[in-house]
């Protein structure tokens, strides 16, 4: 974690209003919809709370183990356009993290 980006397990919508306490303007959703079966919230019911709690909000689903050339460069857009600091999810964290080292090594990210 730095000051721009944040990491984090899978969210809930009734987790938005403790990421705008924490000051995220921004999240970027890495998990893909039923990945975790019908118990995970959808992106859909996701991005409502997000944007009823004032935080911007990507969906950019990563099928873990396969991050593609085509991945970092869209999330390193997404990150130089979005408000700061970010909240990114997936399962664990682990890929979200995993996403910004690659694009970080590749001298992708406006930091």
């Amino acid at each position: 974690m730095t000051e721009q980006v944040g990491f984090a397990g899978q969210l809930y919508p009734e987790h938005m209003p403790e990421v705008t306490q924490k000051g995220f303007k921004s999240l970027i959703n890495n998990r893909p919809d039923f990945e975790g079966g019908n118990d995970q919230p959808t992106s859909a019911q996701l991005e409502e709370a997000a944007r009823n709690a004032g935080i911007d909000y990507v969906f950019q689903p990563i099928v873990a183990g396969q991050i593609s050339q085509l991945d970092i460069e869209a999330f390193a857009r997404h990150y130089n356009e979005l408000p700061k600091p970010i909240l990114m999810f997936c399962r664990t964290g682990n890929r979200s993290s995993n996403l910004y080292q690659l694009a970080k090594q590749m001298d992708l990210l406006d930091d």
